[in-house]
C-alpha cells in the first residue's frame, strides 16, 4: 500500500498527489513513469512521475479526472492509501546539452513536461516552453515553470489568458524567431503532438513525443501499448514511452486508442451513477 501524503486540487478536474513511494522516488528520472491500481480489482493506469523526492521518498503524481480509475483515485483523500505503485518504468527522457530547446506541453501534459523543463535546464540548456489548454481553469503548473523556464509563452483556446490560438501557432513564431532551435519536445494529446512534428518535419527538427497510448502491465508482455515506428512495431512502455515525433505513426495510433472508448465510457456511467447514489443515502463512500 501506498499511503497519499498530500492532496491538493490545482485546476478544474485535475490534482496533484504527493504519495510515498521510496523505492520509486530512489530511482526515477525525467520521462518515467509508474502504473497504479487504485484498489484491488482496479484497472491498472500509466502516470508520468512529475516530481520524485529521494529524502523524503515521495513522487508527485498530477492527474485529471476523465474516467471511472481517476474519479476513484480522486475519491481518495490524504492518509487514504493506493494498492499498487509499479515503477519507475519506462526510458528516460534524452537531454541533450547545453543547446536551445523548446518544450510544449498541452492539456494534463505540462504535468509531464515540467521535469522535462528542469532537466534540460540542468544540463545547461536555454529552454522556451509553451503550454496550452482550452481555458484558463486548466492551466497548470505556470509558478513551477516560471521558476526554471528561460520563457514561458501561454495560449488558450478561448484566449482567457495569454495568446489566443494553439501551441504550434506560438511554436511557429518561436521557430521563425529564432536562429537556433536544437529540439522540440513535445507532451499532450495526441493530436497536438502530431500538429507540433507536421510543424517541424520540414525544418529537420529533432522532435521528441511523449506516448499515452494504451497500456495494462507496463513490461511490454501484453502488446497493448503497441505503436509503429519508422515502420516498425515498438512498445510505448518498455521503447519508450518517448520517441522521434517525425518516425511516429500517430493515424494508427489514434485510431489504436479508440478501441475501448464505449467500455470506459459504461465503466464511468455506472460508476458516477452508483457513487451518486450512494452519496445521495448519506453512505460515506470509498473504492
Amino acid at each position: 500500500m501506498f499511503e497519499i501524503l498530500e492532496k491538493e486540487s490545482v485546476s478544474d478536474s485535475i490534482t496533484r498527489y504527493i504519495v510515498r513511494a521510496p523505492y520509486v522516488a530512489r530511482n526515477c528520472a525525467a520521462g518515467n513513469f509508474v502504473i497504479i491500481r487504485v484498489n484491488e480489482n482496479g484497472e491498472r493506469i500509466p502516470l508520468t512521475v512529475v516530481e520524485a523526492d529521494r529524502e523524503r521518498g515521495t513522487i508527485t503524481l498530477v492527474v485529471q479526472s476523465v474516467g471511472k480509475t481517476t474519479r476513484l483515485l480522486a475519491n481518495l483523500s490524504a492518509g487514504d492509501s493506493i494498492r499498487d505503485v509499479v515503477g519507475p518504468l519506462g526510458k528516460p527522457t534524452s537531454i541533450i546539452r547545453e543547446g536551445t530547446v523548446i518544450c510544449v506541453g498541452g492539456g494534463v501534459g505540462t504535468a509531464e513536461i515540467f521535469p522535462i523543463v528542469r532537466a534540460l535546464k540542468a544540463a545547461g540548456n536555454r529552454v522556451l516552453t509553451i503550454v496550452g489548454a482550452r481555458t484558463r481553469s486548466l492551466l497548470i503548473l505556470l509558478k513551477e515553470l516560471e521558476q526554471v523556464a528561460d520563457r514561458l509563452e501561454i495560449v488558450t483556446d478561448d484566449g482567457s489568458t495569454g495568446e489566443k490560438g494553439v501551441v504550434t501557432d506560438v511554436l511557429g513564431r518561436l521557430l521563425r524567431e529564432e536562429s537556433c532551435v536544437d529540439a522540440v519536445y513535445a507532451v499532450g494529446p495526441m493530436p497536438m503532438m502530431k500538429a507540433v512534428s507536421n510543424l517541424t518535419r520540414p525544418l529537420n527538427l529533432k522532435t521528441i513525443v511523449s506516448l499515452n497510448s494504451i497500456m495494462v502491465d507496463g513490461t511490454g508482455m501484453c502488446g497493448g501499448c503497441r505503436v509503429s515506428v519508422g515502420g516498425k512495431m515498438q512498445f510505448a512502455c518498455v521503447d519508450g514511452p518517448e520517441f522521434d515525433g517525425h518516425e511516429v505513426d500517430f493515424d494508427e495510433l489514434m485510431f489504436r486508442s479508440q478501441s475501448y472508448k464505449e467500455f470506459e465510457r459504461l465503466a464511468d456511467d455506472t460508476f458516477r451513477g452508483n457513487g451518486a447514489a450512494k452519496h445521495e443515502q448519506g453512505t460515506a463512500w470509498r473504492a
